[in-house]
């Protein structure tokens, strides 16, 4: 068995070479904060990445362009579409950022039930594309599974990750004002973007209507002052295709460096991490194996601490195939939890219309974040609902389009195309989706990838308290925007299946009691102690908010604590 295969190494030059103080596998959005955070404390940082490297400025070549200059308008051809049947759906995937996804005909999965996976392997990873939205977690959040019975009770509430949020954001370099909200908590914010004059019609609307409502400016990870080297943004609403400027935060702009500066780091790209070594006398892992993807060489590294960060479905990969006679069902899966408890943020409902006024105003620059309207459900007695759990957000923003229509030929047509249209306003629900054991993936060996490895196989669907949820997802959004006077106000339902959000969280969740959790409140292993998991597969519950905040606090807070029991004697 490959867990099995060197329980006692040699002491041979190779391995001496092969050998760090701590690994960490994956250099995406938590991967990043841990290499930062274990260089800067002194250990010796082994980051594996199964992908490319991606060089800071030099590897975001076209996003300087405009899509005049671009060979197919920054549209996307048919070989797009063949090669990468799901990336190609992704917003943010075009002519430009299309490198920083995968192929998806050679990295294959099984949808046992419809299952939309985006991924970007490569140094950074999706830290280059993602959505940037950053909020905080309230004891809303980290205390409904214990208050409603759905998953098992997270052994963390806000009090314990509250300092560690402010840690990250003064870093990470977080926008936004200070808004006073119970279940949104305020942060260690740059100054906020502001709304543009619908939207603060909208929001000042909404407090004259609603009390239990407010529409605030987004909360985003775009560097609105410079911090360091970084930014200050430059509103080209073009994050996704990697920005010159570090006009806002991504693992390869702002931790890796950080990391690197320390002289303590050493990033090896093209490796895929097959499985955990784990000495069965010891009980702790020795390092990790992996595979070349180049030469497709399988080489053992060695470390007295290993970090897994390689997405919630790589990090469940991985665990999956570390089998042996001690974790026969995967690594440190004694409470058979791994790949269990699979969640997405379930969206792409809400409302649209227009509104007949400011035609003397217009907005300037591509601002790259929107607004956001806190939960309002399920908060108290006043907000309860009695036909589903949990709650949802809005995201969203008001622009004022082009003309629909212009008559006539040459300049004539051309002037009028100019001229703008009528303003409108979006509304998007994010919604929670609730932990189900039976949302799971698994491993299959006998559809293989590119590099011969197993596959998985994702079964995984929004039940029926989502559904109800989505109807009032619908129904506030319009509530909302006729209150706040736009007309032709019409729903809509794109209806995603899970994985499209990009916020796939759970199967190897924190909790309390090692029989029915992966995890403790430190987010290490319980089976397995110097094994800690802080990216997305550690939650043990999705709330609504935008998760990557709260992956960043939780790895700086379980870096210190591995750091503290390394020099305790204690992993």
């Amino acid at each position: 068995m490959p867990g099995d295969s060197l329980n006692v190494h040699l002491n041979t030059k190779a391995t001496a070479q092969n050998t760090y103080d701590a690994i960490v596998v994956g250099s995406g959005i938590s991967g990043g904060w841990a290499a930062k955070e274990l260089c800067e404390k002194g250990l010796k940082t082994l980051v594996l990445e199964r992908g490319k490297n991606v060089e800071h400025i030099k590897d975001y070549a076209g996003t300087e362009k405009d899509i005049w200059d671009l060979t197919h308008r920054n549209k996307l051809t048919a070989e797009d579409k063949h090669n990468s049947p799901i990336q190609s759906k992704c917003y943010a995937f075009d002519e430009v950022s299309k490198k920083f996804f995968v192929n998806d005909l050679e990295n294959p999965y099984t949808q046992v039930k419809r299952f939309d996976w985006v991924r970007g392997n490569h140094v950074g990873g999706r830290s280059l594309m993602w959505g940037r939205q950053s909020y905080r977690w309230s004891d809303l959040d980290f205390g409904a599974n214990a208050k409603d019975g759905h998953g098992v009770d997270w052994p963390i509430r806000y009090k314990d990750v509250a300092n560690w949020y402010s840690y990250v954001e003064k870093f990470a370099g977080i926008n936004g004002n200070r808004d006073g909200l119970p279940q949104l908590p305020d942060g260690e914010f740059l100054p906020a973007m502001e709304m543009n004059c619908l939207e603060k019609h909208v929001a000042a609307r909404i407090k004259e209507s609603f009390k239990d409502r407010t529409m605030i400016i987004g909360r985003s990870a775009n560097h609105t002052k410079q911090i360091g080297s970084r930014g200050p943004c430059q509103y080209r609403n073009k994050c996704h295709q990697g920005c010159p400027f570090g006009g806002y935060f991504s693992s390869n702009s702002a931790t890796l460096p950080a990391a690197t500066a320390t002289g303590n780091l050493t990033l090896r790209p093209f490796s895929i991490v097959l499985d955990v070594l784990y000495d069965k006398d010891k009980k702790r892992a020795t390092g990790v194996r992996i595979l070349d993807s180049e030469t497709m060489k399988t080489e053992e590294y060695y470390a007295k601490v290993v970090f897994l960060n390689a997405s919630t479905l790589g990090t469940a990969h991985i665990l999956l195939n570390s089998v042996s006679d001690v974790f026969p069902n995967g690594f440190g899966n004694s409470s058979e939890q791994v790949g269990h408890n699979l969640m997405d943020h379930h969206y792409g409902i809400g409302a649209r219309g227009e509104y007949e006024g400011f035609e003397d105003q217009y907005f300037y620059g591509r601002r790259p974040n929107g607004i956001y309207v806190p939960r309002f459900r399920n908060i108290d007695d006043n907000s309860k609902r009695t036909d589903y759990v949990r709650g949802f957000g809005y995201q969203g923003g008001a622009r004022r389009d082009r003309v629909d229509s212009a008559e006539g030929i040459g300049i004539e047509l051309k002037e009028k195309l100019t001229e703008p249209g009528n303003w409108m306003m979006q509304l998007g629900a994010w919604g929670e989706h609730l932990p189900y054991y039976e949302n799971k993936v698994t491993l299959n060996k006998e559809k293989k990838d590119k590099w011969g490895l197993p596959t998985l196989d994702i079964d995984c669907e929004f039940k029926e308290n989502e559904k109800i949820m989505r109807k009032d997802m619908a129904e506030s959004a319009v509530e909302i925007l006729e209150k706040a006077g736009l007309k032709n106000v019409k729903t809509f339902d794109n209806d995603p299946a899970p994985g499209f959000c990009i916020h796939e969280m759970g199967t190897a969740r924190m909790g309390r009691d090692p029989k029915t959790s992966v995890l403790n409140g430190n987010n290490q292993m319980h089976d397995v102690q110097n094994v800690y998991i802080t990216d997305g597969a550690c939650m043990a519950s999705s709330a609504c908010q935008n998760p990557s905040l709260t992956y960043m606090a939780l790895t700086a807070r379980a870096a210190e604590h591995a750091v503290s029991e390394l020099k305790k004697g204690n992993i």
